[in-house]
């Protein structure tokens, strides 16, 4: 469980926002949500986990403004990690109230909560599945999804923690689904009978036809499927968000990748002391690239596997 880093950072420092434009006039404000939020336990477990091996450590970074002994100022860009980052988190915070009955309530970063979320880390760290239960792990790929945050610029640098619900957060993206990386989402920690990563979004991906086709397959449900085959599925029949990301991108070439894990029935007798290279795991990734030439009225989607 490694969390969702840049969302929650954004969630936690200045509120978040599921419309943009005109359409925010019919929801909650973001600073509004923000205050919802701030005492919401899942919201902390959400935080990247400090015990997880990232390949690149999500970091919350700040242009700020520093003087020195003389009395000069200088700009720099800081980096904290997600352990240092709890103290811009209570810092930024530490004045944040909310009216309510007339009152101001105080409502700044929970420690309390934290460390509730960190104990429940540890639990679902140990968890383990019956020996007769299969798990599986359906997670969404191919999107832009924020990993590290960054607040202020060089001509315009944080003065004032406790104004960052002000500044604008400026996304490092990797792969996901738009709320969680690729990274944390294959990290369950458990014995997996298998992983697939399917192109769409975090909540998306619970009406995609092809998932519905694959937990069909799994739960052996209904007639067999004669067209359904888990390694090219993707390729043969693309997803509607595929086609989508065709017909939308102008003079653009995208790669859509779907990740399979296939992992050996003996798998549960390895313990975590052997060594990645020796894992009886076989990764099958099975890509697609398309080609959109708007200017020419010109649709091409090259299945190299069809």
């Amino acid at each position: 469980m490694a969390g969702a880093p840049g969302y929650v950072t954004s969630t936690m420092l200045n509120g978040c926002s599921f419309v943009e434009g005109w359409e925010q006039n019919f929801f909650i404000s973001k600073w509004s949500m923000h205050q919802l939020l701030i005492e919401c336990p899942s919201i902390y477990e959400l935080m990247a986990c400090p015990n997880f091996h990232w390949q690149n450590p999500p970091c919350l970074e700040l242009w700020r403004e520093k003087h020195d002994d003389d009395g000069n100022f200088h700009i720099r860009l800081e980096s904290y990690t997600p352990e240092e980052s709890i103290t811009i988190f209570e810092k930024s915070l530490s004045s944040n109230t909310v009216d309510y009955v007339g009152g101001s309530m105080p409502l700044p970063f929970n420690l309390d909560i934290l460390s509730w979320a960190n104990e429940t880390r540890e639990i679902l760290s140990r968890a383990r599945v019956p020996p007769k239960v299969k798990f599986y792990n359906i997670y969404g790929t191919s999107l832009q999804t924020p990993h590290s945050v960054c607040y202020g610029s060089e001509n315009s640098p944080v003065t004032d923690l406790e104004e960052l619900r002000y500044y604008q957060a400026k996304f490092t993206s990797v792969e996901g689904d738009g709320t969680v990386p690729t990274e944390s989402a294959k990290a369950d920690g458990l014995n997996a009978e298998a992983r697939v990563g399917v192109p769409g979004e975090h909540r998306g991906i619970l009406s995609d036809h092809h998932v519905f086709r694959i937990l069909k397959h799994w739960l052996n449900a209904g007639e067999p499927d004669p067209f359904y085959d888990p390694l090219n599925d993707y390729v043969i029949l693309p997803t509607e968000f595929e086609i989508e990301r065709v017909m939308e991108t102008c003079l653009h070439v995208t790669t859509l990748q779907e990740e399979w894990e296939i992992i050996r029935k003996d798998s549960d007798m390895i313990d975590d002391s052997v060594d990645a290279n020796e894992h009886p795991i076989n990764i099958i990734s099975v890509s697609e690239v398309a080609v959109s030439l708007c200017n020419d009225k010109a649709h091409v989607a090259d299945h190299p596997y069809n």
